[in-house]
């Protein structure tokens, strides 16, 4: 991965300036002190992210069954640059494209303390809701962590990092009348330090269900549950697409209910999804806080607008 190739460049970056330091000192102290393999990849991370259009306002996604409402305070990236953030920034195994991703805006994925959404879709069927009230979450989260230990298994055997699942960093919640549920997971990766925040929500709609998840450091986790939200009033299902407009007659029925999507043992069935739980963000534990500021610093003398 293009990280750890350049990785050389956090000590570098601690070095030049402690968190505390001003943005003037990152100017004037590291660009000078770049070594030549330091200097690419920070020409590489810029002209990665100068290549990625950004989006805001309604944002039809891949497949016409939903769409976005992405207000200013937020931007969307589309599938082929939201691959390049999993994969090439932060360290995620190849996987299908997703699709798109958002972010807050005056953010980056390059930025230390910088998180994502990813978004995809299950067509799987109308899932029902009637025993939302009925699930026990600590047995969920039991069989979650015996499913994980396997996982791990399959990643260390293919020459992954191990995983491990913490707990629950927020336990789920149904919310019956908007047929939306979430609830965030925290997860260690290796023996990397700082854990992975997994922050999921399931929108449900008259054929399946769209996923959204939040990707960060459990750091994160306060900035993203008053960003939440935000994030859950952005998506919904177009025309037809609705979980109101499910017609008994015609309609496929899914077999499972709202448990199996917090367990996920779903998408190890299908396939349809397979893969999101091991999403992570490597790049926030290889490069350290500091080189966000020097990449805001950077962006904001190459560029007079967010786009």
């Amino acid at each position: 991965m293009i990280f750890s190739r350049f990785a050389g460049i956090a000590g570098l970056i601690l070095a030049l300036s402690p968190l505390g330091g001003t943005a003037q000192a990152l100017e004037e102290v590291a660009e000078p002190a770049l070594t030549e393999e330091q200097q690419q990849y920070m020409a590489w991370a810029q002209q990665t992210w100068d290549g990625m259009e950004q989006h805001t306002g309604t944002v039809e996604l891949p497949g016409g069954v939903a769409s976005l409402e992405v207000p200013e305070s937020f931007y969307y990236l589309n599938p082929e640059d939201s691959k390049v953030v999993l994969e090439d920034v932060w360290g995620n195994p190849e996987s299908e494209l997703t699709l798109g991703m958002l972010f807050p805006a005056g953010t980056t994925p390059f930025d230390g303390d910088s998180w994502g959404v990813t978004i995809e879709y299950s067509e799987e069927g109308y899932i029902r809701d009637d025993d939302a009230a009925e699930i026990d979450y600590d047995d969920l989260l039991r069989d979650m962590k015996a499913s994980t230990r396997e996982e791990s298994e399959y990643r260390v055997e293919n020459g992954y990092e191990s995983i491990s699942l913490v707990g629950w960093a927020e336990q789920p919640y149904y919310d019956a009348e908007q047929k939306k549920l979430y609830w965030a997971k925290e997860l260690a990766f290796g023996d990397l330090e700082t854990n992975t925040l997994n922050y999921n929500i399931r929108v449900l709609g008259r054929k399946g269900v769209l996923v959204l998840n939040f990707i960060a450091g459990m750091p994160e986790l306060e900035a993203i549950k008053q960003s939440r939200e935000a994030v859950l009033s952005m998506a919904s299902f177009n025309p037809g697409y609705r979980y109101e407009e499910f017609d008994p007659e015609i309609d496929k029925v899914a077999a499972y209910g709202l448990g199996a999507l917090v367990t996920g043992k779903v998408l190890a069935k299908t396939g349809a999804l397979a893969g999101l739980l091991l999403l992570f963000k490597k790049f926030w534990v290889a490069i350290p806080l500091a080189i966000g500021a020097l990449l805001k610093l950077f962006r904001r003398r190459g560029k007079n607008d967010p786009r």
